[in-house]
């Protein structure tokens, strides 16, 4: 890991940003994700200089990868995390709520019994 990455796992790591949980370094499919966040499918990439012309195209390639998997990418800038880890932190906490609001939950899965609850017995003909 970068830096930054490595600045920005210490407020990441062990569920310490809204109870959420993140991966680093997480595969999918061809690509490694700086930062995971499976629970809202969100990605965070940490990203230097050279994506700035360089990867560009490369990144817009992934990030549209990602979107056909429904998978959301959010980028900062190392020089925001050295500077203004605070102002990179809102930011995120921010996407991870409009996020929140977008992802539809796995169905709930049927109860044990054919699905129905103890108070739900058929009345008999």
């Amino acid at each position: 890991m970068t830096n930054a990455e490595s600045r920005l796992w210490q407020s990441l790591r062990r569920d310490q940003l809204n109870g959420l949980h993140f991966r680093r370094q997480h595969p999918i499919g061809p690509f490694t994700l700086d930062f995971y966040c499976p629970s809202l499918r969100l990605a965070v990439e940490v990203d230097g200089g050279q994506h700035a012309e360089q990867r560009r195209f490369a990144d817009e390639r992934r990030t549209r990868w990602l979107a056909e998997r429904n998978i959301a990418v959010v980028r900062y800038w190392n020089n925001d995390i050295h500077e203004n880890l605070q102002g990179v932190l809102a930011d995120l906490v921010a996407q991870l709520k409009r996020r929140s609001h977008e992802v539809t939950p796995s169905p709930p899965l049927p109860l044990s019994g054919g699905g129905r609850t103890h108070g739900d017995e058929e009345s008999e003909p």
